[in-house]
């Protein structure tokens, strides 16, 4: 049996008798007989002892040094260096060593392996707090205090400071109650997180230590996950990867077989990666809002307006109404809403619109009404300036709406070249053609029907004329006649 094997026995009842809350570097002695046997020569017993020292590492041997001094200052110095370097924390070593001496004749020793094996076997921890999810470690800071900001630091992500203190100061009142909330008022019920979320203390490698606002990125960005992604119409790579917070490069890296230019595939799936928080903040609260009410549309039908017409008899206005709900947010997306009162503040005003429905002949009926509402006859037809005045005009009526004179279907509407300017043209399908011209705006559109007394446009003085009035053109079967013969007032 070796001699480190031997010893285990005693170095663990010498542990077992040793109560110890922290790693820390333990120096055992023990005193241990010498051992001598009847069968020694003469020549043993003139020899030395001397003392080597066996190094444990947490029960574990190392190997033999000649003097445990050595041991103890290179870990010295690496403590040393540690508290230099990590000054805001406590350090301290991860594990447990041991030196138990022996009186030996012959020494056998390996110091510098020995001293190798022990700092790669040696690390410094720095007491620290973990915030710990679901039971698993996901990441250090330095002590409680940081530990509960990072937390809140989450938590006021989705609600207000004030709305913390609000709800905690309610939460030490016990005979608080809550007033009814005032309208468009919201107040926090609770926040928590979905998951087991704890600060135990801990210890760690002092690198792995982060700040406050560190694990707070940490712990709302979680863990990276693969997931598909199915191509939709309209999709393009840059517009998904910007759904899905990546880059196009990180995307097409993600499916190597697509080309940057190339058109996706309608129903092909995409590597994507998303991001899976390690935490989720639930937030409850009650919430007031004043909601708009639609209003009803009710169409009434007049016989005795041309079908197309249209005209608004009530305009339409919303209601109100109280709306008190409690609504519960998953990372700032709702989830839950439970309407808890409704009450109608406004009655909605009904829209009301008159629609009608007569249907308007495309053929005349071969009595003409007066294009205008009043007015006089300012030009007949006839010669005028050397040259023929095809139609006649009309001036100052008491408004400037210009009417078809009966019945019948729009030619042409707008500019013309030929010195009439703004121009409609009907055809009365019963071989009268009347021309309306020098409007300043129109109403109709080529193909429209037309009944006798719709508004065509306005009077103007657009092309070649003198002054605002309708210049009014007959054509009966294809020849100009005198408009007076057919126009009455």
């Amino acid at each position: 049996m070796k001699f480190g094997e031997r010893l285990l026995p005693k170095l663990e009842e010498y542990r077992s008798r040793s109560s110890q809350f922290m790693k820390k570097v333990a120096v055992t002695t023990l005193a241990l007989s010498t051992l001598t046997f009847a069968s020694a020569s003469a020549d043993d017993t003139d020899k030395e002892l001397k003392t080597i020292y066996h190094v444990y590492v947490n029960s574990h041997y190392v190997g033999a040094v000649t003097d445990q001094d050595d041991v103890k200052g290179m870990l010295e110095e690496k403590l040393q260096d540690a508290e230099e370097k990590f000054k805001d924390y406590q350090v301290t070593w991860n594990n447990d060593i041991t030196y138990i001496p022996e009186n030996v004749f012959s020494a056998k020793t390996n110091n510098q392996e020995v001293l190798n094996n022990v700092s790669k076997s040696m690390a410094v921890e720095a007491n620290a707090y973990a915030l710990v999810v679901d039971d698993k470690p996901v990441a250090y800071v330095k002590d409680k205090e940081t530990a509960d900001e990072a937390l809140k630091k989450i938590k006021l992500k989705y609600v207000s400071e004030d709305e913390l203190k609000d709800l905690e100061a309610r939460k030490n009142d016990a005979d608080s109650s809550l007033p009814a909330l005032k309208e468009n008022e919201t107040r926090l019920l609770d926040v928590s997180f979905k998951e087991d979320v704890a600060a135990e203390k801990s210890q760690v490698d002092p690198k792995e230590i982060l700040s406050a606002d560190e694990a707070v990125n940490l712990l709302l960005k979680g863990s990276v996950e693969e997931k598909k992604y199915k191509v939709e119409e309209g999709d393009v790579l840059g517009a998904i990867a910007e759904k899905l917070d990546l880059t196009t490069g990180e995307l097409l890296k993600l499916n190597p077989e697509l080309d940057e230019d190339g058109a996706l595939k309608i129903g092909s799936e995409l590597n994507v990666t998303v991001s899976k928080p390690f935490v989720h903040t639930v937030v409850k609260k009650e919430v007031n809002k004043i909601e708009k009410i639609a209003y009803d549309k009710e169409v009434i039908e007049d016989s005795s307006m041309n079908k197309g017409d249209t005209k608004v008899k009530q305009e339409g206005v919303e209601g109100e109404k109280s709306v008190t709900f409690t609504a519960t947010e998953v990372n700032g997306s709702q989830t839950e809403k439970n309407v808890t009162e409704e009450k109608d503040v406004k009655e909605p005003q009904k829209y009301i619109v008159i629609k009608g429905t007569k249907e308007t002949p495309s053929r005349g009926s071969g009595s003409f009404a007066w294009p205008t509402n009043g007015g006089y006859i300012s030009s007949k037809q006839g010669q005028r300036w050397g040259k023929m005045h095809k139609g006649i005009d009309i001036a100052r009526p008491s408004d400037k709406t210009i009417k078809s004179v009966d019945n019948g279907v729009v030619v042409s509407a707008g500019w013309d070249d030929g010195g009439y300017g703004n121009k409609v043209v009907i055809d009365h399908q019963n071989g009268y053609k009347t021309t309306y011209a020098h409007l300043d705006s129109i109403s109709v559109s080529a193909g429209q029907k037309v009944g006798k007394g719709d508004k065509l446009g306005i009077m103007g003085t657009t092309g070649q004329s003198t002054g605002v009035h309708l210049h009014i053109e007959v054509h009966k079967n294809g020849s100009l006649i005198n408009p007076l013969d057919v126009l009455h007032k």
